[in-house]
């Protein structure tokens, strides 16, 4: 299945950045801007972009000007970035045909979550996105986990845990990158959080925990 390619239109780096980290590990497609004339000409070189997320305030043309510009040829999706908190901003955002209007500083799991929303809203997201392996069933967009058909249930952090080892089955994975990437910023700690994660997890799949492996010394993988 080929990645949604998503435009991220920002004159700061380092802000385009954090966001294309965060957008890359959700398997999404990232194309960068450093100004609103740069993103016209990779909109329109590029038929393909699923969504736009676009700063305001930018060098040589604004968000605005872009954003009309787009409109004119196009119904892509559209979340608008802004250090500003003006009411008539935003409402001057929604008549231009914005569809998120976000204002700096925000998180960029949340921003992510807007991202994913929006398109399956707009029918680009597989709805019923489902990973399955060895007789285990995880329905993503209903949060469901299914063991031979039987639903168990599963704490946040645990959803996402297994999640990572199904999409990485068998892979050998490093305590520090399931750590970056399934608690990224938001843990202050030491990994001896996975392995407690871990063992509650192998516990509440039961016969098929035995599918998760430890690999000594390392980490974690899910046997192929």
């Amino acid at each position: 299945m080929n990645k949604l390619k998503i435009l991220v239109v920002d004159d700061e780096s380092r802000m385009r950045k954090l966001v294309k980290d965060f957008l890359v590990k959700q398997n999404y497609e990232v194309l960068e801007a450093g100004d609103g004339s740069e993103a016209l000409d990779i909109f329109f070189g590029d038929q393909d972009i699923a969504l736009i997320i676009l700063d305001v305030m930018m060098p040589k043309m604004d968000g605005w000007q872009v954003c009309r510009e787009v409109r004119n040829y196009s119904k892509v999706p559209i979340i608008m970035l802004t250090a500003r908190t003006d009411e008539r901003d935003e409402l001057q955002g929604f008549q231009l045909g914005v569809d998120e209007y976000i204002a700096k500083p925000f998180s960029p799991k949340i921003l992510v979550a807007r991202v994913e929303a929006i398109l399956r809203r707009t029918n680009q997201m597989a709805e019923d996105e489902v990973l399955s392996y060895g007789g285990i069933s995880i329905d993503q967009a209903a949060h469901v986990v299914m063991i031979d058909g039987q639903t168990i249930d599963l704490s946040f952090k645990e959803f996402e845990l297994l999640t990572y080892f199904m999409e990485n089955r068998g892979i050998a994975l490093s305590r520090e990158k399931i750590l970056n990437s399934v608690w990224n910023y938001d843990y202050f700690g030491d990994a001896r959080t996975i392995d407690t994660h871990v063992k509650k997890l192998r516990s509440k799949l039961g016969e098929k925990g035995k599918l998760i492996k430890t690999v000594w010394g390392m980490g974690y993988k899910l046997e192929i």
